[in-house]
């Protein structure tokens, strides 16, 4: 899911950007600033860049096939209109 290093850099850098006088309290305010980063980015129900790469081309994958179908479908119903719109021919009778 979401790098644990990726989540100390950002806590990391959250903790330094605070006020001296809050950064004073040390570990501890990095610690929480951590557990509420993972939290929050895990309510977030994030997928990892190789997910997301997998669900792009099963996507482009889908609209390829789904592109061929219309195509065919098309060409179908194109049979069944010309079909339609040939003239009948009326069967021979038998003179015998």
């Amino acid at each position: 899911m979401i790098d644990p290093k990726k989540i100390e850099q950002i806590a990391r850098q959250v903790h330094e950007s605070m006020p001296q006088g809050l950064r004073d309290f040390g570990d501890d305010v990095e610690k929480k600033i951590r557990q509420v980063l993972q939290s929050q980015l895990t309510r977030l129900d994030l997928v990892s860049r190789e997910e997301f790469d997998v669900q792009t081309q099963v996507l482009l994958r889908t609209r390829e096939k789904l592109a061929l179908l219309e195509q065919r479908i098309s060409e179908l119903e194109n049979r069944s209109t010309a079909a339609a719109s040939a003239p009948v021919i009326p069967p021979v009778e038998n003179l015998d």
